[in-house]
């Protein structure tokens, strides 16, 4: 005894076959209900390829302050010009006049 549907005949030929149902099926299951499907997987992909970018920053960012501190422990000269730079420090008998940009007066009002 078979039994027929009642809107059999809407359904496309390829899609009557069992075979191809179930690859479907199965690739749907992949792609969005596995735990490990598709589209999480590209999340992370994307995610990992930020963080190696952040990390290669870090690495030459750490190597720039690693030349800035070799530098700040042997030349005196650029020690006594970060100092005034960055720490605002002066000799007693100078007057310490600051000038900043727009975009630095900026970033000091946040």
């Amino acid at each position: 005894m078979k039994i027929r549907f009642r809107y059999a005949d809407r359904i496309p030929p390829f899609l009557r076959n069992k075979y191809i149902l179930a690859i479907i099926i199965f690739l749907l299951w992949i792609i969005i209900f596995d735990a490990n499907n598709l589209i999480d997987r590209i999340k992370q992909m994307n995610n990992l390829r930020k963080l190696k970018q952040e990390k290669e920053y870090y690495i030459k960012k750490i190597a720039e302050e690693r030349e800035k501190l070799n530098r700040l422990r042997t030349d005196d000269g650029y020690l006594e010009k970060f100092a005034r730079e960055q720490y605002l420090m002066k000799k007693k008998d100078e007057d310490l006049f600051i000038v900043l940009t727009p975009e630095e007066a900026r970033k000091s009002r946040r």
